[in-house]
């Protein structure tokens, strides 16, 4: 590495620890720094909407989900469609304890942190149970093996009275240091809670990534044979890598159910799997930074196609249903048009820029 840290234009290591920094310059670090500070203090000086707070939340949300998918999907080489099912696990482990126990019970109010672990635990559970499979399947199999998983959690959850057949359960305000949180600051709450778990399960993955379990996984997506001839255990890295995920994915669906104050059935179909896998792939596979990018193109642009139905709704026939068919249309078309032209995902435009700033003014 370059002796200046600050404005150094190539990656020069000596030394294994030089090149598992976590940012490379202190220009990096400092940049991060700046984004940060500014996610944290911005809602000081601008009042958004209540609509416009809950598609904030539900990105930062979608992030934790996809840091899990991202390490099966992009760092493990595997494939899932059954993520929304995951996320379920972590919902409904909090809501079907607010019905057991009631939803002012203070466990659920006061003890929110714990439940939140409580639910990634327990999604980690079945990730390990789903992942299984993967000792012996792979591709077209291994996607049929986590298929039938959210086949099996949408029946479960559709038709058994202990999950009041997937009608709305509710789940109390959480308390904090001052008191119960109202209904004026409770997406305001949730926002800050959320960005607070983004930036520790980012940090979570980063430093994963650098561990022989990280590197491991890696090293079994590029060529398992070579992996196991290394010395690792392919099938073990994958399991791991299935867990990892439905951890990820049980605290994402815990948050999600507290931010809708209740778990209801429509949020964790298979539909919702698909975006989760749309989000990373737009994003980036085997990208940290694509974590944040696929979410929140794939929120930005189901609001924009929200938007964009009411304003032809005003000028086209009332019988032609635009919303209906405009939505699924760009989602499917946006996939469609990245797997062709940027496989690499927005995280790919996100490196090409750094890599010109650095260099700039020079050509190369």
């Amino acid at each position: 590495m370059s002796a200046n840290r600050w404005f150094a234009t190539g990656n020069y290591f000596t030394t294994y620890r030089e090149e598992q920094r976590i940012f490379s310059t202190h220009l990096d670090r400092l940049v991060f720094c700046l984004f940060l500070t500014a996610f944290f203090v911005w809602p000081f000086f601008i009042d958004l909407s209540t609509k416009y707070m809950l598609v904030l939340d539900n990105i930062l949300i979608a992030v934790i989900a996809v840091y899990g998918l991202n390490l099966v999907l992009g760092f493990g080489g595997l494939i899932s469609v059954g993520h929304a099912a995951f996320v379920g696990v972590g919902a409904y482990t909090v809501a079907s304890l607010a019905g057991v126990i009631g939803e002012q019970h203070m466990l659920i109010t006061h003890g929110w942190p714990l439940m939140i672990i409580g639910a990634g635990l327990m999604g980690a559970i079945f990730g390990l149970i789903v992942g299984l499979p993967a000792l012996r399947l792979r591709h077209l199999y291994l996607l049929m093996a986590t298929l039938s998983f959210q086949m099996i959690f949408e029946w479960t959850i559709g038709f058994l009275n202990f999950f009041n057949q997937g009608q709305f359960i509710y789940v109390g305000r959480v308390h904090w240091l001052t008191g119960e949180v109202g209904r004026n600051e409770h997406y305001l709450f949730w926002y800050y809670v959320l960005l607070v778990t983004v930036v520790i399960c980012g940090f979570g993955v980063r430093n994963l990534l650098r561990t022989r379990y990280g590197r491991s996984l890696v090293a079994v997506r590029d060529n398992d044979r070579a992996a196991d001839a290394m010395g690792m255990h392919p099938g073990l890295a994958k399991v791991f890598a299935f867990g990892l995920a439905g951890f990820f994915a049980g605290i994402a669906g815990a948050m999600q159910a507290y931010l809708d104050r209740g778990a209801g059935f429509e949020t964790f179909t298979l539909h919702e799997s698909i975006q989760y896998l749309a989000m990373t792939i737009v994003g980036g596979m085997g990208q940290l930074t694509g974590c944040f990018f696929g979410p929140a193109a794939i929120e930005i642009l189901d609001l924009q196609m929200e938007h964009l139905a009411e304003w032809a709704g005003h000028i086209l026939p009332s019988a032609l249903d635009l919303a209906t068919g405009l939505r699924p249309l760009s989602f499917g078309l946006v996939i469609v048009l990245f797997l062709m032209f940027e496989p690499r995902g927005i995280a790919n435009w996100w490196r090409i820029l750094r890599t010109y700033l650095k260099l700039w003014p020079f050509r190369y």
